[in-house]
């Protein structure tokens, strides 16, 4: 699986910056004393055509995205709503249904597992999003087999006590900005924002994965879902389910979001939290009842 980068004639320089750190953040991950992680693409190696573009080289572990997986289920609950096949067998139904939530919060539960090694290591991934989530598989019945992947790793930002203190960092800039609008100020405080961010970012995440993957096609898609959450209701999640409640079309999202009385609305309210330093860790995420499948 390959990755292209134009050349600085088409591309300028920061492509060329982009290529380089995604290189440099897979290089390092990779060579960590415990090993590879299973929840993160594997970088095999890059090179530099005639032209200038930057070519790497990735261990193909699949070809969907969970975006791709979301849109193709939710054009599937589409196609058998119209043909009339979704009340017939309530058994079939509910069956679907387990398979899918199994899926869904599996899928999550990888994503999460290696933005924790990222962290772990230092590195956060600052792009976590559905189209940066590979899947080895897209059918449900498989979801045993299920292996997600994080990818696009070309804006991740090394936070280690010594860069942070000595190099703001190519990409970071941004970060930094909002870190100090949020009052971290100190190594320690930038640290903890940045992790906190990526966090933020895998709350979205589930957002979509709950309100893409169970409902019809085009009800939902991420903009409008980042818009209801962070401008109509500005992160009170009780109050967006209330809101989906009374729409029918959302229904399955809010269900799902409700397994374990609550236990993913509290989650999501967790991850969203306005206040970055009442973020859970993204391990914390990982023992969550909801992501931890005791819900199911």
């Amino acid at each position: 699986m390959f990755k292209v980068y134009p050349g600085q004639r088409t591309g300028g320089i920061e492509a060329d910056m982009m290529a380089a750190n995604e290189l440099n953040a897979h290089a390092f991950l990779q060579s960590s004393s415990k090993g590879l992680c299973q929840n993160l693409v594997v970088l095999v190696g890059g090179f530099e055509t005639k032209t200038g573009e930057q070519w790497l080289a990735f261990r193909s572990d699949g070809k969907y995205s969970a975006a791709d997986y979301a849109k193709l289920t939710s054009e599937k609950i589409s196609k058998n709503h119209s043909a009339g096949e979704s009340s017939w067998n309530r058994f079939e139904t509910e069956q679907i249904l387990k398979r899918r939530r199994y899926f869904v919060i599996k899928l999550f539960q990888g994503a999460m597992s290696g933005l924790a090694y990222m962290h772990d290591h230092d590195r956060l991934h600052q792009s976590l999003g559905p189209s940066s989530v590979i899947l080895n598989t897209i059918v449900e019945k498989d979801a045993a087999y299920l292996v997600p992947r994080l990818r696009d790793l070309s804006f991740s930002v090394d936070i280690s006590f010594q860069n942070l203190e000595e190099d703001p960092g190519t990409f970071s800039e941004g970060l930094w900005r909002r870190a100090a609008a949020a009052g971290a100020f100190t190594p320690m405080e930038k640290r903890a924002f940045g992790i906190a961010d990526d966090v933020y970012e895998a709350g979205l995440l589930l957002a979509y994965l709950a309100f893409v993957t169970f409902c019809e096609a085009n009800v939902m898609d991420s903009l409008s879902l980042q818009r209801l959450l962070e401008s109509t209701f500005r992160l009170d999640l009780q109050a967006t389910r209330e809101y989906c409640l009374a729409d029918d079309r959302l229904l399955e999202a809010v269900k799902f979001l409700d397994l374990g009385e609550g236990a993913g609305w509290e989650l999501l309210q967790a991850m969203l939290n306005p206040d970055f330093q009442q973020r859970p860790i993204a391990e914390a995420v990982i023992n969550h009842r909801f992501t931890a499948g005791a819900v199911l």
